[in-house]
């Protein structure tokens, strides 16, 4: 029995006192564990993927059930709790922390049931992208995750989510079928097309908002289990030449082919010859998942000379891990990134010389081609779907460096390309800094709508640890 009261953050600031009593009563509403600091798991469950977030809550819940979510959400209402959701933790900015407060820790429920058949998979809120990639890929199935297998399935979902397939079936919010969630009200929910469809329409790409998600069913498609894909990457000195190919790439590419332009430092990875450890390179990470792609890859092949070329034919699976040590857990991380409508000469000259000045050992900076059927689709809350790229600056620096020039290299070349945004910009990359306002850029024409549907299942706002969206007055 806990004998000591905790004060946890409240919902609208300040502290709430729970005696041992309440706790108890919390703990015996669940199945799943309840901790607080110094108790075995305690640390893995409140760790971040961005080292520079260093909130922690009060209490932990890990949820193994719908049943033990529902059960958890209706205490913090009860007790006017400050609530986040964390799923896999990598969200740049750290919503999946209340600092202070009340946070559900999904990693207990990481199940995932493949319906070959159907080609739908169920998967579990606390699933990373690596846990369903391997289940689907037995079938030679998949559906639209991120770039990086140990990112959270729900986070990146909820947010819009993109990779190597959305060119070809859209946003992962768009591949969608359903989901169990419980609301505010701690009711559990289906939210589908037929059923509360105003909330299946929400949660497809406005975030944590309107309660927490415990199943998720996604649609599958086709896919290897064999692409061509990888990195490949020449001297920084190529730069205007490499990116004009890579806009030439773009402009014709088929929806099987995506390609994300890059310059950073060449880190000291042993695909990398020595000489070049720590030298700029401009470089195309590719995954062409159609049968056409030595032909369609033959622009990138005609620059020659690139100082390594991993790019050819390897097993989806691979591919989708492939840059995870680019971005490993326990880096600070700060970012800054906008939804382009085009690249012109102008752009690209302007990009170059910004992504040279933020160069550091551990930052990169990119372009992301999206268009195709994101640009078609329009089934969700998901914004600017008129964008066919996005584009920006990833300052890393390891915890014993000192970021504060990195950050203001960052800043300085986002201001740079700010005049080239459709005045747009992607909710899963803001930082804890942004506002509402950056917010509601992320969604433009849905905003509106997405206050409407959040006043009718969170008047209150109780899931309000996230990119915010106010409930309409």
């Amino acid at each position: 029995m806990r004998t000591t009261a905790f004060d946890v953050t409240g919902l609208e600031g300040g502290h709430i006192s729970l005696t041992s009593t309440e706790l108890e009563q919390l703990s015996s509403r669940i199945d799943g564990p309840l901790l607080t600091a110094g108790d075995a798991g305690w640390d893995e469950a409140t760790v971040l993927w961005n080292a520079t977030v260093t909130k922690k809550p009060a209490l932990v819940v890990q949820p193994t059930s719908a049943r033990d979510v529902a059960a958890s959400v209706r205490f913090a209402a009860e007790h006017g709790l400050l609530l986040s959701v964390k799923g896999g933790g990598h969200n740049i900015a750290g919503t999946a922390i209340a600092e202070g407060g009340l946070t559900l820790d999904m990693s207990r429920m990481r199940d995932v049931t493949v319906d070959a058949t159907s080609r739908l998979a169920h998967v579990g809120p606390g699933c990373l992208l690596q846990d369903v990639d391997r289940a689907t890929q037995e079938h030679g199935l998949a559906t639209v995750l991120g770039f990086v297998s140990e990112t959270g399935v729900a986070g990146l979902t909820l947010g819009g989510g993109f990779g190597y397939l959305t060119r070809r079936f859209g946003w992962a919010a768009d591949n969608l079928e359903e989901v169990e969630i419980v609301t505010a009200d701690g009711k559990l929910r289906t939210a589908c097309r037929a059923e509360h469809s105003d909330l299946f329409w929400a949660i497809r790409g406005g975030g944590g908002n309107f309660g927490v998600v415990t199943r998720f069913t996604f649609r599958l498609h086709e896919v290897g289990p064999i692409v061509t894909g990888g990195l490949i990457a020449w001297s920084a000195d190529r730069a205007d030449e490499v990116l004009a190919t890579y806009r030439e790439l773009t402009a014709s590419a088929p929806r099987e082919l995506t390609a994300v332009a890059m310059i950073r430092l060449a880190p000291p990875a042993p695909f990398v010859p020595e000489e070049w450890h720590f030298k700029p390179v401009v470089g195309l990470l590719l995954c062409h998942s159609g049968p056409t792609a030595e032909a369609d890859l033959a622009p990138v092949r005609a620059l020659g000379d690139p100082i390594f070329d991993l790019v050819g034919e390897k097993p989806y699976v691979v591919q989708q891990s492939m840059i995870d040590n680019m971005e490993p857990k326990g880096l600070h991380q700060y970012w800054k990134t906008e939804f382009l409508p085009e690249l012109s000469s102008e752009y690209l000259a302007t990009f170059r010389d910004a992504a040279l000045a933020v160069a550091s050992p551990l930052s990169f900076s990119v372009i992301f081609h999206l268009a195709g059927a994101l640009n078609e689709r329009d089934e969700g809350a998901v914004g600017n779907r008129d964008a066919r790229f996005i584009s920006g600056f990833s300052g890393v620096w390891s915890p014993q460096a000192s970021g504060g020039g990195i950050v203001a290299a960052v800043r300085e070349g986002w201001q740079k390309i700010r005049p080239f945004s459709t005045g747009g910009n992607y909710v899963n990359f803001q930082m804890a800094e942004d506002d509402t306002t950056r917010t509601a850029c992320a969604y433009r024409t849905t905003f509106e709508r997405l206050q409407q549907v959040k006043a009718h299942y969170d008047p209150d706002n109780v899931f309000r640890v996230n990119r915010n969206i106010p409930p309409h007055r």
